[in-house]
Parts: structure tokens; C-alpha cells; sequence
């Protein structure tokens, strides 16, 4: 009967509909979520991920013939290609000045020789390692020692240069055991040890600041929700200390516990660029090492030219080591 027959595809799928622009309008106003209980953070961690609602929903939107829910996708379409489409692309150039890498070697690494070994073979000119437990630290040294004949280590960070080094200090970026968060001792790592330092390298083409930090821990707590207290905190101090850095040129290499699009950050990536943005080819996911979701692991610069950026395989830590080529 003309009176049961059923709706046009215009009327189809409504729920879908509103679900597609549902997802386009988080992605496009993520920046103005409440971050009460880290959800704005938590978001910003995998927004990329979001993208793959998109194919679900069209799936649905052609399984149930509804025009309007396949129209509703361009939404969150356009928006994640204006957010994350440049990132398909390859912008990695070749040369570069000065071969750079960091890696979070993990407190629970069972090879730090092995790592150690791995990360001279890269070839980088600078090499940063966080998350280094008292104990292996001289295992560092020594597998280390032939190919950088300088180093400097504050707490649980160090670097590794090819070229001098001077005015090293530490920058406080932790402090005392703040919320339900406390480093844990069984990895035999202090509660609260240094976790960046600021150093300068002598280059031919002048002065080059470099940063090492590891931010603190974020945790998802069963009745705090995603809890960033830690390294909000330390973003926040060591993005004040770049904003202070006198010398021109700059590189902040480091675990910063979250994404470049991660609102904590905003500190350092309204200051510095993201050499995966600038070089990249791909996301750059570098956490965690088994089946990385996210790239928490950061290089990023200021008054130098990103050239390359790439991930190195996988060594004995749950993150990937991350590398760039910079040029003057």
C-alpha cells in the first residue's frame, strides 16, 4: 500500500546522520572540549584514530541507502583531511646538517647494551635518552663512549654528542609526588629525579640549545579519569624555560607523555615545529612500541629546518626511537 511504503532516501538513517556529524563536529571544535577529568587531553592523544569512524559509518550509511547520512560524512571527511591529510604525504627532503635522535630506553630495558648499540648505528650526531635507571647507566656510558666522546646525564635523561658540549643544566620539570602519582621505585628509579636538562652544542655554523625532558606519567584512574597533572606541569615549566633560551636555535627532544595536538603541549608547539609535521612521512607513531597508537615521542625545533623525520625500529623499550635530519 502507497501508505506503508518506505521512506525515501533522504529520510533514511537519520541516527547515522547525526552520528557522522556528530564525529565531524568533535574533530573540528576538539580544541573547545572541557578537559575535566584529562577528556580534552585524552581525545587530542588518539584524534587521528577517529578517522577510522568514518568508513564504519559509511558502510552503514550504504547499507541502509540513507543520502543524508553519506552527505553528513563530507563533515568529518574534510575535517580530518584539513587536520591530518598533510601527514599522508612524504615531505622528507635529502641532506641535512645534523643527523638527531631520542628514544625513551625504558627503566624495564633488559638490553640496554643491545640498545645502546642499535642507537650509535643510526649514525645521529646527537643522541637523548630518557627514562635511563640508575643501574644501566654506566652500560650507557660504555657502549656509548667510542662513537660520542661527550655526554651529559642529569638524573634519569642524558645526551650524546658528536660535538661539545657546555652551560649544561637542569630544568625542572617534576615536582614533589603531586595527586595519586609517585615513579615507581621497584624499576630502581628515584621518586623524584631530574627529568630534563638544557645544553649547548658547539657547531660550525655556531650555538645549537638543546632540550632533553621526559614528562610525567599520565594515568587513567578509575575515579580521576585520565590524570595529567604531572606532565602538565612539566610542560608547562619547560616551555617557559625555551620561551627564555637566548640562542636562535633550538631543539627539545624528548618523551612529552603526549601528542603534538595534545592541548598540554600548546606551550612548546605554539614556540617550536614538529619536525614530523614539517619532514615526516606518515604519523610517526612511536608508542607503544608493539603496536604504536600514538607519537608521544617528540623532536621539535626552532630556527632550524626539519629536513627528514623518521622512526628507528624497535630496541629493547616500549617506545620507538624517533630521528631527524636538520638543516641550518
Amino acid at each position: 500500500m502507497r501508505g506503508l511504503s518506505r521512506p525515501g532516501p533522504w529520510k533514511r538513517g537519520p541516527v547515522l546522520a547525526a552520528l557522522a556529524l556528530l564525529l565531524g563536529l568533535v574533530m573540528l571544535l576538539h580544541a573547545e572540549i572541557t578537559d575535566w577529568g584529562g577528556l580534552g587531553s585524552l581525545l587530542e592523544t588518539f584524534l587521528p584514530w577517529f578517522g577510522l569512524f568514518i568508513p564504519v559509518l559509511l558502510a552503514a550509511a550504504l547499507w541502509r541507502r540513507s543520502a543524508a547520512a553519506v552527505v553528513a560524512l563530507l563533515l568529518p571527511v574534510v575535517v580530518w583531511l584539513s587536520l591530518f591529510g598533510g601527514l599522508l604525504l612524504d615531505k622528507s627532503r635529502s641532506g641535512g646538517d645534523l643527523t638527531v635522535v631520542s628514544h625513551n630506553v625504558g627503566a624495564e630495558n633488559s638490553d640496554p647494551a643491545g640498545t645502546a648499540r642499535d642507537l650509535a648505528a643510526s649514525g645521529a650526531d646527537l643522541l637523548a635518552l630518557e627514562e635511563m635507571p640508575p643501574r644501566a647507566r654506566a652500560t650507557y656510558e660504555e657502549e656509548l663512549a667510542e662513537a660520542y666522546p661527550y655526554h651529559v646525564v642529569k638524573g634519569t635523561v642524558g645526551l650524546w654528542s658528536r660535538l661539545p658540549l657546555s652551560d649544561t643544566r637542569m630544568i625542572t620539570v617534576v615536582r614533589g609526588n603531586v595527586g595519586p602519582l609517585a615513579e615507581s621505585r621497584s624499576a630502581g628509579i628515584p621518586v623524584d629525579p631530574p627529568r630534563a636538562l638544557r645544553t649547548t652544542v658547539a657547531t660550525d655554523r655556531g650555538p645549537l640549545a638543546v632540550y632533553v625532558a621526559h614528562l610525567g606519567s599520565v594515568r587513567v584512574m578509575p575515579r580521576g579519569g585520565f590524570w595529567t597533572d604531572s606532565r602538565d606541569f612539566g610542560a608547562v615549566a619547560l616551555a617557559k624555560a625555551v620561551a627564555a633560551e637566548r640562542i636562535g636555535r633550538v631543539v627539545v627532544l624528548g618523551d612529552m607523555n603526549g601528542t603534538a595536538d595534545d592541548r598540554a603541549l600548546d606551550g612548546l608547539t605554539s614556540q617550536l615545529d614538529s619536525v614530523q609535521e614539517e619532514a615526516g612521512d606518515g604519523f610517526g607513531f612511536t608508542w607503544p612500541a608493539s603496536f604504536p597508537v600514538a607519537r608521544i615521542d617528540q623532536i621539535l625545533v626552532r630556527g632550524v629546518e626539519p629536513a627528514s623525520s623518521w622512526v628507528l625500529p624497535a630496541t629493547g623499550s616500549d617506545h620507538l626511537p624517533v630521528a631527524a635530519g636538520i638543516s641550518w
